[in-house]
């Protein structure tokens, strides 16, 4: 008898864990349909907000997390057009804007969206929308940067959104910040513009322009308060500090504006975000990351010589070593000083050689200028008129929140 209920209670201990893991992979079309229902079963057990019951458990099984030893950000792309499909589509996604939707804008080729990014070692594990709103549930995600940042903002907010029924989402613009609202699950998914990361005359999220620049390389109190308390932040800061080698700044007296070398400033600035993170970072319940640089393909010298073009009517990925003149080294070392030397913990994703490669990728003359998409005109003059910073979406900066998941889901404890 005692033989018999103890085997009961072993049952019943494996109930949870069962029940889990049928809800988590469950992919019937009839779960699909009430999904997007305010009735669904799902929302039922998995979309109460804090303080309406008990909190739901997310199993994170092994399979979920990469390896300490696997280095995710060595690899190769893959061509999949079978296993891996986007995770949204741009007329499936309403929150994409103009500048990145490229198919919609008149790209005739869809190839950039079927490369799968393969590390040597390990597997990414397969992005699971529910499973990472589980994971942010009474949280707030917050990506804070330039133009590049938003774009990684906006693929996040589309590959989660799809699973969400209409009434229970909603997108806000309450400038610096675009925030993304999850009802059901009490958490938001938000982007911050701040290109330079502390204080500038750029600040103004639609009114600024590279070629006036001018940074507070000492102030970051006016960001910081927008940061403080959420749980998790995604720092990113490069392209706008490369339009030129020098840079005009202050530091120290607000009136003493002096032209600084731009490394010289990447590095005092930083300095400053270090010393906000350390006064201001609850390292117990709060997660920060930084994204490393996003790289330009403006020359295409650089990986087919002899050429002297850009971006524009690329269709692949470069094959083989790769790096370009517009990733700067010594950015890269001052910012892995940096983190090295923070008494916070930061986890570097470090996006800039895997991204190097896709020099297919961007959104060339099929995005916006100025707020505008280009005229027929412009768009036969690429040499003047690709932009080849910026990246299409669905594309790579979905392996990036891939890669973002990934390591939610390492640092996730059960709680069962």
């Amino acid at each position: 008898m005692t033989k018999q209920v103890s085997l009961d209670r072993r049952i019943q201990s494996l109930f949870p864990v069962a029940l889990a893991s049928l809800l988590v992979l469950g992919t019937t079309r009839l779960f699909l349909d009430t999904l997007k229902s305010n009735q669904s079963f799902v929302f039922q057990l998995y979309g109460r907000p804090r303080g309406q019951g008990e909190r739901p458990a997310v199993l994170v099984s092994p399979e979920d997390r990469i390896d300490e030893s696997c280095n995710v950000f060595e690899g190769k792309w893959v061509w999949d057009n079978e296993s891996y499909a986007p995770h949204y589509t741009e007329e499936s996604c309403p929150y994409l804007v103009k500048q990145v939707t490229c198919q919609k804008n008149g790209r005739p080729d869809s190839y950039y969206k079927n490369w799968r990014w393969q590390p040597n070692d390990c597997n990414l594990p397969r992005f699971d929308p529910l499973k990472l709103l589980q994971i942010l549930r009474g949280k707030r995600l917050m990506f804070v940067g330039d133009s590049v940042q938003r774009g990684q903002f906006e693929s996040m907010v589309c590959m989660v959104q799809s699973i969400l029924p209409q009434g229970k989402k909603s997108l806000q613009r309450v400038p610096p910040r675009k925030i993304f609202t999850i009802k059901e699950f009490d958490a938001s998914i938000e982007y911050y513009w701040a290109p330079f990361i502390v204080e500038s005359i750029s600040d103004h999220a639609t009114k600024h322009t590279v070629l006036k620049r001018l940074v507070k390389l000492d102030s970051i109190a006016k960001h910081g308060k927008h940061w403080e308390g959420v749980d998790i932040l995604v720092f990113e800061s490069y392209v706008w500090w490369m339009h030129k080698p020098t840079i005009n700044a202050t530091y120290g007296s607000p009136n003493d504006v002096q032209e600084y070398n731009v490394t010289t400033a990447y590095k005092l600035a930083l300095q400053t975000w270090a010393e906000w993170l350390e006064s201001s970072i609850n390292p117990e319940r709060q997660k920060v990351f930084f994204m490393s640089m996003s790289p330009t393909h403006l020359w295409s010298w650089e990986w087919r010589p002899g050429s002297d073009e850009n971006c524009y009517n690329e269709s692949y990925p470069i094959q083989g070593s790769y790096w370009g003149t517009g990733s700067n080294t010594k950015i890269m070392d001052i910012i892995d000083d940096t983190l090295q030397d923070l008494k916070v913990k930061v986890t570097f994703l470090n996006i800039t050689q895997l991204s190097e490669y896709r020099k297919d990728a961007h959104t060339s003359v099929y995005g916006e200028r100025k707020g505008k998409l280009l005229t027929k005109e412009q768009r036969s003059d690429p040499k003047n008129f690709a932009d080849c910073i910026h990246w299409c979406l669905p594309g790579v900066p979905d392996t990036w929140n891939e890669i973002l998941y990934a390591h939610l889901l390492k640092s996730h404890q059960n709680f069962l």
